[in-house]
């Protein structure tokens, strides 16, 4: 039973928005409290959220439930009054039960992937007219945002690692993109990340279906402990479902052709770009295939599918100077980034500028990173973001450059100086692209308005 009141922690966060939007959808009188206003919080006060600006504990009213972002201390007012009064807290994957009750759960989990794959499936069971329920980790143009409700059998859902929250779901339906070592803040090692991932594997019934990247030896390794049906897929012959023959077209995107096994499934095309969106896609044919699609409509959505918010997001072209926005924060993400770019636009000169996101991630995977910007011309790196950490324990993104052997990258500490370095080194026909998780995409945004004001 869905609490009639309840109380977010940190609403403007991707992933409590999601929920709030889902619970005003259904209803459930909503309230919340953020550090800042923003685009989410502004959106969900439209839709009937009594937002507050900065926690206090007057923030709490009569409510039933209190859900907390894993970035909040013990020590929020907010959490500390509502133990006071007794009211219920929880966490994400408290409430993930309730909220996915009397629904067939679809969730899609990994390392990197998982944004995009969710708002591909979901976009493609929104089309074929089954009205899921749907909480994605991004903004999915063709959702209007980061979450719908919907009065359909199927939740499609994100499921974070971060915190182990997906530990909250019980999917009848699963995806894994990929296992990697994130999240040192929680995760000791990267065994430690596939054990997580292998208690949520273990979750999904032995009448469900388990999707798991073959490509992936990691994923494939972690396979072995399921109870459910498996299928996997990716570009090696030894899969279950295969793409071959990718290639470039005319979009920047991907044509490819689909098998099945021994069938041919047909060729289909994708608008985004990279041979890591082509895999995105396959998971999230062999997911609609099993629900019943026919996969000549899943070809129709996916074509169009314009991707998440700051996945490889164009910008704009701005006096011949082509500016994109990706997430990307993890080295094999700045990679594939680099490499869908590289892709897209041969020949051209590519500049990428990178804010490191958390101390504890720069400093456990710093060579990864030194090494991850081969497809790059130019690099910039900025200095961390920190997130919700609070000490720099001495490490700097200058480190990152100076174990780096790329023939010209620079350490640039604050926005405004990259901005104001790419203002003089950026020429017509250059590729800038910003990446990472926290506010690099202000770059370049900055220098598009410097170059529309030459």
């Amino acid at each position: 039973m869905i609490p009639r009141r309840v109380h977010l922690i940190g609403i403007g966060g991707i992933g409590l928005s999601a929920i709030a939007r889902v619970l005003l959808a259904r209803g459930v009188q909503v309230s919340g409290s953020d550090l800042r206003a923003s685009p989410i919080t502004d959106g969900l006060e439209k839709l009937g959220a009594n937002i507050s600006v900065g926690h206090r504990a007057e923030n709490v009213g009569d409510v039933d439930l209190v859900l907390v972002t894993s970035a909040a201390l013990a020590d929020n007012p907010e959490i500390v009054e509502a133990r006071r009064r007794g009211i219920r807290i929880g966490k994400r994957y408290d409430f993930f039960p309730e909220l996915t009750a009397g629904k067939t759960a679809i969730a899609i989990a990994g390392t990197h992937g998982k944004t995009t794959t969710t708002g591909m499936i979901a976009t493609i069971l929104v089309d074929a007219g089954l009205d899921p329920d749907v909480i994605v980790g991004g903004i999915i143009p063709e959702l209007s945002g980061n979450a719908r409700a919907g009065k359909g059998k199927y939740f499609v859902i994100e499921a974070d690692e971060y915190d182990r929250a997906f530990l909250g779901l019980r999917p009848t339906i699963a995806v894994v993109t990929s296992i990697e070592m994130d999240h040192p803040d929680i995760f000791a090692d990267e065994d430690a990340m596939a054990q997580v991932f292998r208690e949520f594997i273990a979750r999904i019934p032995r009448d469900g279906l388990l999707v798991g990247c073959g490509d992936s030896e990691r994923v494939a390794r972690e396979l072995q402990y399921a109870a459910a049906p498996i299928v996997r897929y990716g570009f090696e012959p030894d899969n279950n479902w295969r793409a071959t023959d990718v290639r470039l077209n005319a979009d920047g995107g991907s044509d490819f052709t689909v098998w099945n096994g021994e069938k041919r499934s047909g060729d289909f095309s994708l608008r985004v770009p990279g041979k890591h969106n082509v895999l995105n896609a396959l998971a999230a044919l062999v997911v609609v295939d099993r629900v019943g699609i026919d996969l000549s409509r899943a070809r129709e959505t996916l074509a169009r599918f314009r991707g998440a918010a700051r996945r490889f997001e164009v910008k704009g072209e701005f006096r011949g100077v082509t500016v994109i926005d990706d997430y990307a924060h993890h080295p094999s993400e700045i990679r594939a980034t680099l490499a869908a770019a590289r892709m897209r636009y041969p020949g051209r000169v590519i500049w990428a500028v990178f804010q490191p996101h958390t101390y504890s991630r720069t400093r456990a995977l710093l060579n990864d990173f030194a090494s991850a910007f081969g497809d790059a011309d130019h690099v910039i790196v900025t200095e961390v973001f920190a997130a919700r950490e609070r000490e720099a324990r001495g490490v700097s993104g200058k480190q990152i450059v100076e174990q780096m052997e790329h023939p010209d990258a620079r350490f640039i500490a604050m926005l405004d100086a990259s901005t104001e370095f790419l203002a003089r080194h950026l020429h017509a026909g250059d590729v800038l692209i910003t990446l990472g998780a926290g506010d690099v995409y202000r770059v370049g945004e900055a220098v598009a308005q410097r170059l529309q004001g030459e």
